[in-house]
């Protein structure tokens, strides 16, 4: 898929220069002191030759949505790029930005956008190991409203 506006999601590793340039390219000319990002790459552990995501988009884009609207508050807009399926290791799978006037509001900007994705993004996420799929129960969290029960 080619990178189109604020949020992308792509089958397989992310094209990181194409996406970070993309970017940086669009709004360059924006006066904006500050585009910082933020960039996951699979690390290489526990005997696993990569990540497989699966993704429920429409919540992934209402979740993104509510922070675009968050740091416009503050003059800011945030950028989102991550896969679906499957990525080997050394590859990355989610890359995040922020556009800010000033640099200390891009900073705290990225640091709880980032916080948030892992908290709480409609993302799933398994191991890949031998070939086969393994859901990543261990560093997995629970979706606030998931579920059919209350907790």
């Amino acid at each position: 898929m080619k990178f189109a506006g604020n949020f992308s999601l792509h089958d397989g590793a992310l094209d990181i220069p194409a996406i970070s340039n993309s970017w940086y390219e669009r709004y360059k000319g924006a006066n904006c002191g500050a585009l910082i990002t933020f960039i996951g790459i699979v690390r290489d552990e526990d005997g696993i030759s990569g990540l497989s995501f699966d993704i429920y988009e429409p919540i992934l884009r209402s979740w993104f949505q509510s922070w675009q609207t968050k740091a416009q508050q503050s003059g800011a807009q945030v950028f989102f790029a991550h896969s679906k399926g499957d990525v080997s290791v050394h590859e990355s799978s989610y890359i995040a930005g922020v556009l800010s006037p000033q640099r200390k509001v891009a900073l705290a900007l990225i640091n709880d956008f980032v916080e948030d994705f892992k908290a709480n993004a409609p993302i799933w996420k398994y191991d890949l190991i031998k070939g086969e799929r393994i859901y990543a129960a261990s560093r997995s969290q629970k979706l606030r409203g998931a579920g059919i029960l209350a907790e």
